[in-house]
């Protein structure tokens, strides 16, 4: 890997799926790592699976060696006991890395579909699409794991940002 090359663990928290995705960046040009979803088993209970969350996210940091983590921050309208429990899987994404000494970053689902789709209010389907063209070897089979990525690539723009606007 080059010195210049930055890889970034893009992460879409939830319960029973958390989406990941793995891109490596350098300047402005993006190259596919890897992605998927860590699922948890319904049977078990809230802190096994936050558990579970936390190692499978673990591990896939220890073997990928990211240099960088992006989180979504999650929007949830419906009854408080669900958007408590997915805040609990949130703190999780978020603490995860950051035990493991990756600066970790937060955005805005519709920070993610702007900087993705172009409109912040943009359909799953229109992620995951523009997702497949900005990283074409991608498979981002799981509505999760195009969600992951879409967050790594919404870092890495905004990281790319930043600098321009540094230098």
């Amino acid at each position: 890997m080059n010195i210049r090359a930055i890889r970034i663990i893009g992460i879409d928290p939830g319960l029973r799926n958390v989406g990941w995705g793995l891109i490596e960046v350098e300047g402005s040009r993006l190259v596919y790592i890897g992605c998927g979803s860590i699922q948890t088993r319904a049977d078990l209970s809230l802190a096994e699976r936050l558990a579970q969350i936390h190692r499978g996210l673990t591990a896939l940091i220890e073997a990928h060696r990211p240099h960088e983590a992006a989180v979504e921050e999650t929007f949830v309208n419906r009854d408080p006991q669900s958007a408590l429990k997915l805040g609990q899987a949130r703190g999780i994404a978020l603490a995860a890395p950051a035990l493991l000494g990756l600066p970790v970053a937060e955005y805005a689902a519709n920070v993610v579909k702007k900087t993705i789709v172009g409109v912040g209010h943009a359909e799953k389907a229109q992620i995951a699409m523009m997702v497949k063209m900005l990283l074409p070897t991608s498979p981002a089979a799981s509505p999760d794991a195009a969600d992951a990525l879409a967050v790594a690539i919404t870092h890495a723009q905004h990281r790319l940002a930043r600098a321009r606007g540094a230098a």
